[in-house]
């Protein structure tokens, strides 16, 4: 089984917070390898004094929902201040920083440029810099591996909370990984030092580590879920539901005016590996569409090593507009009148646009030209090798 960055602190590396007074990032999904909490490891530690605690999207409590500030709040079981990185502040004031000796950051990556807990580990190193604390990154499993990367990079003028680091939207990374990247691109003066793992190899996937899995955000319903993300998050972007408020988020896709069955047959006549759609009918909980029946497809992942997460989302996507180019629309949901939330998601408009051409072939060349270039400008920053 492979041991997370929190057991080898707590053993082979725990002269690192011995005697000091620790501020932590996490919330009460990260647990150790045995599920117990990151937090009560830490609070229960006779050795150093675990002083304040931090939360990203979704909270300390990891009970918000997607995108809904989280306030300050003191935290009932450790009686701790659990000080919110998502509402007001992304990160850490000077402040709150200057009474600690070290800021250590335990988060789960889920493997995709949106997930925004990157952003909160860039952010966090920012302001450590800057008040010249140490930080501490405690690794975790890539849950997709660290083999197969897709997708392009970011465009800088779609920099934003859900792409914050120009690095492929399946990126292969672990979130340790993506701290010694941020530490050298961004903020060479920072002290960063990374606990990795022991056991794990980039050709892993989480079912193979031998830990359980534990939903490290709300939606975050099982791994099926998390190999899907980084395709079938790009529908939030858009105007039809994608499973919010059911038992399967970013598994099932539909609106009311799609047929299910026709956008299946229409999905796997492409073979895409690894996965097949089937027809569903369900009401989602959460809106778009909040209570209505609608049809749609559930992804099914069938060979999770041969699954090309981003090339499945693009391909439904193309379903969409092809079938339903009346109804469907890409980039509804606006953070302002020039970058729709759906190029934010993509990194840029370039998606869009040829999802609306019907032109993807030179986006994926394009695609491919970058992570060829990644590969040999991330080689430097890898921690584990491929066994």
């Amino acid at each position: 089984m492979v041991s997370l960055g929190i057991d080898q602190l707590m053993e082979a590396h725990h002269d690192v917070i011995a005697g000091r007074r620790v501020g932590l990032i996490t919330n009460y999904a990260m647990t150790d390898s045995r599920l117990v909490p990151v937090i009560d490891r830490l609070a229960g530690d006779p050795t150093s004094q675990l002083v304040r605690l931090f939360g990203p999207e979704h909270g300390v409590l990891n009970a918000a929902r997607e995108g809904e500030p989280v306030p300050f709040l003191e935290d009932q079981h450790t009686h701790l201040p659990a000080v919110s990185l998502y509402g007001d502040r992304h990160a850490p004031t000077r402040e709150m920083l200057l009474d600690l000796d070290v800021l250590v950051i335990d988060l789960q990556d889920i493997g995709a440029r949106y997930y925004t807990n990157p952003s909160t580990l860039y952010y966090a190193i920012e302001a450590a810099a800057d008040a010249n604390i140490p930080v501490v990154v405690l690794d975790r499993p890539n849950p997709l591996g660290g083999l197969v990367r897709e997708g392009p990079g970011l465009d800088p003028e779609y920099r934003s909370f859900v792409g914050i680091l120009s690095v492929p939207i399946r990126h292969g990374l672990t979130f340790g990984e993506e701290a010694t990247l941020i530490r050298d691109r961004y903020f060479p003066s920072a002290s960063v030092r990374v606990i990795p793992m022991a056991g794990w190899s980039r050709q892993m996937l989480w079912s193979d580590t031998g830990l359980p899995f534990v939903s490290a955000s709300p939606n975050t319903s099982s791994f099926d879920m998390a190999m899907l993300y980084p395709g079938t998050c790009l529908f939030e972007g858009t105007n039809v539901s994608l499973g919010r408020g059911t038992t399967h988020p970013f598994e099932w896709i539909g609106a009311p005016f799609v047929d299910g069955h026709r956008l299946a047959d229409r999905f796997n006549a492409e073979e895409l590996p690894g996965v097949v759609a089937r027809p569903i009918y369900f009401s989602p909980g959460r809106d778009p569409f909040q209570g209505e029946i609608m049809s749609g497809v559930q992804i099914h992942v069938t060979e999770p090593r041969k699954v090309l997460a981003l090339q499945c989302g693009i391909v439904l996507l193309q379903a969409f507009q092809d079938l339903y180019s009346d109804d469907f629309v890409i980039g509804s949901l606006d953070d302002g009148p020039a970058r729709p939330f759906f190029d934010l998601l993509a990194g840029g408009p370039a998606l869009r646009q040829a999802l609306l051409t019907g032109a993807t072939a030179e986006y994926w060349k394009d695609a491919e030209t970058f992570v060829s270039e990644f590969n040999q400008l991330v080689a430097p920053y890898l921690l584990y090798r491929e066994e």
